[in-house]
């Protein structure tokens, strides 16, 4: 058969239960919800470390994080390692990149991809300056509404609708898609900045959800309230309450409803790519959105608001998908490489060390591609998943938390101390050491896991501002 097309749509800090077929209780998602009901569903896809340059890198490469080395934010930080872009484009396929970028150092290196038009920081945006030309000279562009990355604090958009970096981002897909070769297969990677803060969707996304209401955050039995030192508009734990709660998550809600209608523009049966005809669509963030759960806000925890993501695949009938599939196998990033490339007949290199899901979305097999996940962000807590069970340990105070995410999964009640649980305690406990016992950081000595050591964001293996890449897997 013809080769078929691929579209890879990233969004950013997008949680994974922020999608209406997941049941969510006022979001409204029908084109991603689509995507799934065409295709599959992972339940239990997560970020092994939730943030976005980490998790970039695991989407270009097929590697966890312990293998590329990212294991937590450090930014101007070159690497080299094969990728997915530039396996396909190796294979005849036309690459290009729209929007969000893939955040990897220098900003303009392509890995792979042959055309980039791209959404930064100034002065290498190619969105900032397309405003700069579009947008009313006094209006203050981006952050002429007084929102600012990170912050929690909302404004609705203060420009125009098509001045949005989102309609942007939409905008150049589908001029890539007019303009490209027909005589190539195309692999497009579209990627938004929502639902990132600045927290300023379109109004009427906003005014949607302030109508409706929202479902309220998620607060433990372990959990406690920040100290009022460490309040602040873009810190990390706050207690908002009230009127600020409701409009921030309503302002995240309406991000993504705004990236879902947008996404209409390129999925459609009329003018656009259509499920099911010639075109492989991947549907994924990079990580979540704390949002307020457990007094927490954005990312980095092993926590499901911040860790579990959305993946929905669909494809052309020939690959005999279980359309409608919702699977609980433990993915992550590093799978999406050596899926595609499964998908494609494209041979995976060997530095690859994701699994494909091709299988498990055949239904040919229900055994989980790993035993569990390895999550990790420095200056956060260490993680474990399998989809039921979830272990975290602090680094710097030595707390432990246990969930069973089959009967909470909202993460309320910690078992780490319930003495019936005690065996299933040791045994991830034990599991952890295994992970980190070989790390430089020194989180093991003696067979036990040690307090105290200082974090690192980048393994010694994981590149350097000069560049440079030796490859290392830890098991």
């Amino acid at each position: 058969m013809e080769p078929p097309n691929i579209l890879l749509i990233v969004t950013e800090q997008h949680r994974g239960d922020c999608l209406g077929v997941e049941g969510h209780p006022v979001l409204q998602t029908p084109n991603m919800d689509a995507i799934a009901r065409n295709g599959v569903r992972f339940r239990r896809f997560y970020s092994a470390c939730p943030t976005c340059i980490s998790a970039r890198r695991s989407i270009l490469s097929g590697q966890l994080p312990q293998t590329h080395g990212m294991v937590g934010y450090q930014g101007s930080v070159e690497w080299d390692a094969p990728t997915l872009p530039q396996a396909l484009r190796d294979h005849g396929y036309q690459t290009a990149w729209m929007g969000r970028s893939m955040h990897q150092h220098p900003v303009r290196k392509r890995y792979g991809y042959e055309e980039m038009e791209i959404h930064t920081s100034p002065p290498n945006s190619d969105y900032y300056i397309w405003l700069k030309e579009h947008a009313p000279a006094d209006s203050g562009e981006v952050f002429g509404g007084g929102v600012m990355h990170n912050d929690c604090t909302v404004r609705p958009w203060h420009l125009d609708d098509y001045l949005h970096h989102t309609n942007w981002t939409v905008e150049r897909s589908l001029n890539f898609l007019r303009r490209r070769d027909p005589a190539r297969p195309f692999f497009l990677t579209m990627s938004f900045l929502a639902a990132h803060p600045p927290l300023q969707p379109p109004t009427f996304y906003y005014e949607r959800y302030l109508r409706t209401g929202v479902p309220d955050r998620l607060i433990g039995d372990w959990d406690a309230p920040p100290p009022p030192d460490k309040a602040g508009v873009s810190a990390h734990s706050m207690d908002l309450n009230g009127e600020e709660l409701l409009e921030a998550r309503a302002a995240y809600y309406g991000l993504i409803s705004h990236v879902d209608d947008q996404l209409r523009r390129v999925i459609n049966p009329v003018t656009g790519l259509s499920h099911g005809r010639d075109t492989i669509i991947v549907f994924t963030s990079d990580h979540g959105e704390l949002l307020g759960d457990h007094y927490r806000w954005a990312k980095g925890q092993p926590l499901e608001g911040a860790a579990r993501i959305p993946f929905l695949l669909s494809a052309p009938a020939c690959y005999e998908l279980q359309t409608g599939a919702a699977l609980d196998a433990v993915g992550t990033h590093a799978d999406i490489m050596p899926t595609l490339l499964d998908m494609v007949d494209v041979p995976v290199p060997e530095t690859v060390d994701g699994c494909s899901l091709l299988p498990l979305m055949q239904g040919k097999t229900t055994d989980p591609v790993r035993p569990y996940l390895h999550i990790e962000h420095a200056g956060y807590d260490q993680g474990l998943t399998d989809g039921v069970w979830k272990y975290a340990w602090n680094p710097s105070d030595g707390r432990e938390l246990l969930f069973h995410l089959g009967k909470d999964p909202g993460e309320l009640h910690n078992l780490a101390q319930d003495p019936a649980e005690g065996e299933e305690l040791s045994r991830w406990r034990s599991c952890l050491i295994e992970q980190l016992k070989d790390r430089p950081e020194g989180y093991v000595r003696n067979g036990d896991l040690v307090v105290g050591q200082k974090p690192r964001s980048l393994l010694p293996h994981g590149g350097a501002a000069t560049g440079g890449f030796v490859r290392q897997k830890w098991q």
